[in-house]
């Protein structure tokens, strides 16, 4: 599964629902949390739900279904085996659901937008397996955990490997940590975010290596700011993150090419596959006057799983 972009939806606006099919995200987060007020909610879920089953509807009419199909580049065949094919070049994107905390209070209202197949839930304040656990046994669906938001959930990072099989990823947030530990900002002036949330981000990055999962950058919320944008999704690029989430629509474009393989690299990866194919014995080559081995097969590897979904 290519998940580059993955761009929010206020759940109580299903004006906007539909137009965002048509924005180029490769996963759609109707959201039911931050972005929907308390007396919203009921409405909200409702209006998911709704949408849910008339685009799966859609979808499997358009010969488009998610039964049965494994997900390329994905470590756990079964949690890909109940994704849909991927959105580039045909069909929609992936639907997510972004549900309220599991001791909200919510979970079990929540839970009604099932009935509408989603792709997948985002799980707010997770911490650690056991909330992916706990959310597993009532959602047959990948989850996307945001794994970084409470201060236990960042001494937990690494330990979501036994419930890879339940998740789509593993994503970031630097928005409600600060004033669970008392601090005023995330960032400096210029926009880098300060220690304890590179920590945090660095970790979450592990985590997934370790998990075998996705790692996701989170949002950038500076909607204006294109630039800042694509400085910082090509660093979470570079740095091995394989995606991102948006909060606005003219986001979308700017992370898809920031987290798509450029010519030149996979023009480089397919001259490094081939030359260990050429040379199968080998434990280390020269090619353009570099040395190259294992650890570069590999990313050239993942740079064209990437580059073709």
């Amino acid at each position: 599964m290519r998940l580059r972009s993955l761009l929010f939806v206020p759940g109580d606006r299903p004006e906007r629902m539909e137009k965002a099919l048509t924005l180029g995200a490769d996963a759609l987060i109707l959201d039911l949390e931050d972005s929907v007020a308390p007396a919203n909610k009921a409405a909200a879920r409702a209006a998911i739900a709704d949408f849910l089953t008339l685009s799966q509807r859609e979808r499997v009419d358009s010969g488009d279904s998610p039964s049965g199909v494994r997900a390329t580049g994905h470590p756990h065949p079964s949690a890909a085996s109940r994704l849909p094919p991927s959105p580039d070049g045909r069909g929609r994107p992936f639907l997510f659901v972004r549900i309220n905390p599991l001791d909200s209070g919510h979970l079990d209202d929540d839970l009604y937008v099932l009935a509408g197949n989603p792709d997948g839930l985002v799980l707010p304040k997770a911490e650690g397996a056991e909330s992916v656990w706990r959310l597993a046994g009532r959602a047959a669906v990948p989850i996307l955990p945001i794994a970084t938001e409470t201060p236990a959930a960042v001494f937990r990072l690494g330990g979501y490997g036994p419930v890879a099989e339940h998740l789509a990823g593993l994503t970031w947030g630097a928005e409600d940590l600060p004033a669970a530990i008392g601090a005023t900002a995330s960032r400096d002036e210029t926009g880098a975010y300060l220690p304890p949330y590179q920590i945090a981000r660095a970790l979450t990055l592990f985590g997934a290596a370790a998990a075998g999962v996705n790692p996701i950058e989170t949002v950038y919320p500076a909607i204006k700011d294109l630039d800042g944008l694509r400085r910082i999704a090509e660093a979470a690029a570079r740095d091995g993150f394989t995606g991102m989430m948006a909060i606005h629509p003219a986001q979308v474009p700017v992370i898809n090419a920031a987290f798509t393989p450029s010519a030149e690299a996979v023009a480089q990866a397919r001259a490094i596959v081939a030359a260990f194919d050429a040379n199968p014995g080998a434990g280390a080559l020269q090619l353009d006057g570099k040395m190259i081995d294992a650890p570069h097969l590999k990313q050239a590897r993942r740079i064209l799983e990437r580059a073709n979904p």
